[in-house]
């Protein structure tokens, strides 16, 4: 089936499922398969719940005008993605970077909505499907979006750049995430990068963080620039206070004024930071952006304030790696607080470095002075360390809800894969 006449079909059912137990009925179903799934197993089940179309790439069986037959039904999305893409003639901002690209993206939302209708990502759908699902959430009457980009190899921003065609571009960092998939640390820059190499292809605009001078190495031959940092950019401000949450004083542009943030540690200044250049530039009123960011309030366990029985627990268990642990040790260590509790979990996808990188991380711990250090899962067991190395969180959670300390304070954080939020429950 052609991508036009599929579009066609999708403008008179713009709701795409890839998920039988989540489709309603007058959606598109597409069968999308991968090592553990095959959708088109479930093509009879999508009918029988009121698909308005199913998509597959396999014989299903099924003698229905409704089934489509593609070649790939992954690709296939995506081009739909793209062909949708090119008839929203709207600013389409992509945010990407190893650290705190998705507290940036809501924070960007959330001042952009202040003014223009505008469409994101939601959650983390931010990979090879959720991108092109995103892009298809987008409405026709959309004023602007912005798309979260993930990766974890090379080439593999670059291709999402194919179909999201990004007219301005931000990259929030590069740290040592997804080390054994990139190759190292500059394979991350590569991966990272690719993101500006399609923004300088196609003179599109990025917002720069004029901090982190490989940020502006990287950026080099792009012409349409627009800053933010502490110094020497467009946008700046400094952090006022953070204990524990953080105030941000912006002092550019005849804007002295402090933003009262819900949000813990000062690695958070460069998304704030970020959110109010890219608000400026899109002519978002100041006091509007001011209230915007001040009324974010993190639920996603990322840098996430929780009071419980008595306990100030510090949730940035969403994700992990060197950089990030590192910044929320540091910062925590910082914080005025009794009972200062770390809780970190394993982090993943280091490959060869993995057992030198938890030892790092233990000798940083050994910087500070704590009332326990629990570690829980992965390399954290094959290391030799003075402090409570659990087997998982399982048994991490026995420990919080027995031994922790009257009144503590508490860092918990951790690769995705330990799920270290289930501590709490």
């Amino acid at each position: 089936m052609q991508t036009e006449q599929l579009y066609q079909l999708y403008l008179k059912h713009p709701f795409v499922q890839t998920d039988t137990r989540k489709l309603k009925p007058g959606e598109l179903f597409f069968a999308l398969k991968g090592g553990n799934f095959n959708g088109n197993l479930f093509a009879q089940q999508a009918l029988e719940k009121g698909a308005a179309a199913i998509v597959v790439d396999e014989e299903t069986g099924l003698d229905t005008p409704l089934i489509f037959r593609v070649n790939n039904v992954l690709e296939t999305l995506q081009q739909l993605a793209k062909h949708h893409r090119l008839q929203l003639k709207i600013p389409v901002l992509a945010v990407t970077g190893s650290n705190g690209k998705t507290t940036t993206k809501e924070l960007i939302h959330a001042v952009l909505s202040c003014r223009y209708k505008t469409s994101t990502t939601e959650g983390n759908l931010n990979n090879h499907i959720g991108i092109p699902l995103t892009l298809l959430k987008i409405p026709t009457d959309a004023e602007i979006a912005v798309i979260e980009m993930g990766a974890n190899h090379q080439n593999e921003i670059a291709a999402y750049c194919t179909y999201t065609l990004p007219t301005h571009g931000l990259i929030n960092n590069v740290g040592k995430a997804h080390l054994e998939g990139f190759g190292g640390l500059e394979g991350v820059k590569k991966g990272k990068g690719e993101l500006y190499d399609f923004i300088r292809q196609s003179n599109g605009t990025i917002f720069l963080n004029t901090d982190f001078d490989y940020l502006l190495e990287m950026s080099k031959g792009i012409h349409n620039v627009f800053s933010y940092g502490t110094n020497d950019a467009d946008v700046t401000g400094r952090i006022t206070a953070n204990d524990p949450f953080l105030k941000v004083e912006i002092t550019s542009m005849n804007l002295p004024a402090t933003i009262n943030t819900h949000l813990v540690g000062h690695y958070n200044l460069p998304n704030v930071l970020a959110a109010v250049a890219v608000g400026i530039y899109f002519k978002v009123p100041f006091r509007n952006i001011q209230e915007a960011i001040e009324k974010y309030n993190p639920s996603n366990s990322r840098s996430q304030m929780i009071e419980k029985d008595g306990h100030h627990i510090i949730l940035d268990a969403y994700n992990a790696n060197p950089s990030s642990m590192k910044a929320a040790i540091e910062n925590f260590a910082k914080i005025q607080g009794n009972n200062k509790v770390l809780i970190l979990g394993a982090m993943a996808e280091l490959g060869d470095e993995s057992m030198n990188e938890h030892q790092e991380l233990v000798n940083l711990i050994h910087n500070y002075k704590w009332k326990e250090v629990i570690l829980v899962g992965g390399d954290f067991l094959k290391l030799k360390t003075p402090y409570k190395v659990l087997e998982n969180t399982s048994i991490a959670r026995d420990w919080f809800q027995k031994f922790l300390p009257l009144s503590s304070y508490v860092l918990v954080k951790g690769s995705r894969s330990m799920k270290m939020e289930t501590i709490l429950q």
